[in-house]
């Protein structure tokens, strides 16, 4: 039964039909190690990895079972926040917002290259607490199989707070995923991965609510350009954008590039470029030294 665009969620034991044999054995694999867990608190951010998760916990476990934490603050795109409220309310899962407490913190403001493992100890600390009080059993995240081949600090928080990697435990890639989220009906299925604003900053730089709020005006204005996969990173006075080499003529091109210029100037920056090697996820990860990944 379809029910929004979605397979009817709550119902313990449903499952899509999957055509490969080792597609379906993950699957199966996930809906095991959610049973062994009984209660969960899903860390949520309404993208591919944690929707996907969160609609599989509620239709294996049950919407009783299941509660869904995001956490609301400047470093989360309002429009994500609000997409993915309306997901976790088709899904039929209970959703808390969480109010974010990293900015606080000056070992994750200062932006090292070990940034990431300051904002999900936050948030998992905060998760965790959560969970004790409301008596729920484990707390999960949506880190997936390909996350072991990056550099991914959240790893480590997440390991440190005790948290289950369900996803990454039945070997599931981003792919398996984007393939499971169709079957499943999710819209989430084909959209580009979303990291958090701060992901935008140039290491070093130190991250401030206005610099976040610059670089999220800035994608909300491009994204009238037609743009689907791209992003702001903030150089300090310099805007780089990053899109594909297939959409250069998108912002490039009269009038579009003299809009462009005029709204991001209009936001603080003094400089706008556009990164001809174009759009690449992590892009800001390419100049750091072995040392700097392990936090040294």
């Amino acid at each position: 039964m379809v029910e929004h665009g979605f397979r009817k969620a709550g119902v313990a034991g449903s499952s899509p039909t999957i055509g490969c044999v080792n597609l379906q054995q993950k699957y199966n694999s996930l809906q095991k190690t959610l049973r062994k867990l009984g209660r969960v608190i899903v860390a949520y951010s309404g993208g591919v990895d944690s929707t996907f998760l969160l609609k599989v916990a509620v239709d294996t476990l049950g919407t009783k079972n299941v509660l869904a934490c995001i956490a609301k603050g400047p470093s989360l795109p309002k429009s994500q926040y609000l997409r993915a409220a309306r997901l976790a309310k088709k899904i039929n899962a209970k959703l808390q917002a969480i109010k974010q407490t990293e900015m606080a913190d000056a070992a994750y403001s200062a932006n090292k290259a070990d940034r990431c493992f300051y904002c999900k100890s936050h948030l998992f600390e905060i998760l965790t607490a959560i969970a004790k009080e409301k008596k729920f059993n484990y707390v999960i995240c949506g880190h997936n199989f390909d996350d072991l081949k990056d550099y991914r600090p959240g790893n480590l928080a997440a390991k440190k707070y005790g948290i289950c990697s369900s996803l990454m435990e039945a070997k599931l890639t981003k792919n398996d995923i984007r393939q499971l989220s169709r079957q499943l009906g999710l819209p989430t299925a084909d959209i580009p991965a979303s990291p958090c604003l701060a992901s935008r900053i140039m290491y070093g730089l130190k991250i401030t609510t206005q610099k976040l709020k610059q670089i999220e005006q800035a994608e909300e204005f491009l994204k009238k350009f037609g743009l689907i996969e791209f992003r702001v990173r903030h150089h300090e006075e310099i805007a780089r954008i990053e899109v594909h080499p297939q959409d250069f003529k998108k912002i490039a091109a009269e009038p579009n590039r003299l809009k462009i210029i005029k709204k991001l100037k209009s936001l603080g920056f003094k400089y706008v470029t556009i990164d001809l090697q174009g759009f690449r996820s992590g892009s800001l990860n390419e100049l750091l030294t072995k040392n700097e990944k392990r936090g040294k």
